[in-house]
């Protein structure tokens, strides 16, 4: 068996708003990402995927706060430990996030080259500049990228160059597992390709050891992960393997989700597109049952009147319903 690189249970963590409401975010969810393994997370855009991506790595800032659970990275629980040490032994070392839109987070200002100087010497302040940037221009060759772009300013990279050179710099010290939150967005398709290229090249070459790559998209994950887990109204409905998820959902929501989305992957073309009615629930006061049911056509009374739990089918597959499987598959083959 893999070594599990991240391990996260039970993890809870929420938004205060300035009213001093409670907006919960993230609910009590637990996943593992072994070694050599990647992990994709979907679900429309307000699920809490990016707030999850930032709980991951255990470093919060208001108006995120930590309210419950373990994140344990390579056998070390990083919960309980100082903000500083976080960021000085785990953020970029064990762990590392390329953000949305990260595009945006070089300084203009600067140099390609001073921006990764400060990053590499916020961990490591004994390494030179001269041993800077053989390390960048050697990590730049690997990934596809001219060492030349280590000299230029953010302005004079196009928009997907831009983004794999943050990508790039975001792994310069070779971090156990990444957490990629939709590195591919607002670029064309050409730059979505080598991007997400750039991003499947880092696990083959051995410069991370783990993957999570987070996006709305669920069919782009069939490119990119091992394994999937589905979000919404921050809960996971459901997690398997790509192609169970993909190929082969069960909860109502990830059925719909894949029902909503034009993908061109053999097997998926004549499915007949539709949409998912309604909106998601408020998280300031999430409904005490089945966070899906006003917007699911199999509702049931039961669905509103009780807890709903993730039911385990065993090989890492489960899903969030009351349902049992045999019958939500029966259901969906009665509607063609």
């Amino acid at each position: 068996m893999s070594r599990v690189l991240l391990e996260v249970n039970e993890l809870t963590t929420n938004y205060i708003t300035r009213f001093r409401e409670n907006v919960y975010a993230v609910d009590h969810v637990s996943l593992k990402v072994e070694e050599g393994r990647s992990l994709g997370i979907a679900g429309e855009s307000g699920c809490g995927k990016s707030t999850l991506a930032l709980s991951l790595m255990g470093y919060y800032f208001a108006p995120l706060h930590y309210s419950g659970g373990e994140i344990i990275v390579d056998g070390q629980n990083i919960t309980g430990m100082a903000p500083d040490d976080v960021r000085k032994t785990i953020l970029g070392n064990e762990i590392s996030y390329i953000p949305q839109a990260a595009m945006n987070a070089l300084n203009p200002t600067q140099k390609v080259i001073h921006f990764i100087e400060d990053v590499i010497q916020a961990h490591h302040p004994e390494t030179t500049k001269k041993e800077i940037y053989e390390l960048a221009s050697e990590r730049f060759e690997l990934l596809g990228l001219s060492p030349k772009v280590l000299q230029k300013y953010s302005v004079e990279l196009s928009g997907g160059m831009k983004q794999r050179t943050v990508i790039a710099t975001s792994v310069i010290l070779s971090p156990k597992v990444l957490i990629a939150d939709e590195p591919s967005s607002a670029l064309d398709v050409t730059s979505q390709k080598m991007v997400i290229k750039m991003v499947m090249d880092l696990m083959e070459k051995g410069i991370i050891k783990a993957l999570i790559f987070i996006t709305h998209e669920l069919p782009l994950l069939y490119h990119v992960t091992d394994d999937i887990m589905v979000m919404y109204a921050g809960q996971i409905v459901e997690k398997g393997t790509v192609d169970e998820v993909i190929f082969d959902p069960i909860h109502p929501y990830s059925k719909a989700l894949m029902g909503s989305i034009i993908v061109p992957e053999a097997g998926l073309r004549d499915v007949k597109l539709t949409a998912i009615p309604g909106t998601p629930p408020n998280l300031k006061k999430p409904p005490s049952g089945c966070r899906f049911a006003d917007r699911c056509k199999f509702v049931m009374p039961e669905c509103r009147a009780v807890s709903v739990n993730l039911r385990d089918i065993g090989e890492g597959r489960a899903y969030r319903c009351i349902i049992p499987e045999e019958d939500l598959r029966k259901a969906y083959k009665n509607e063609g």
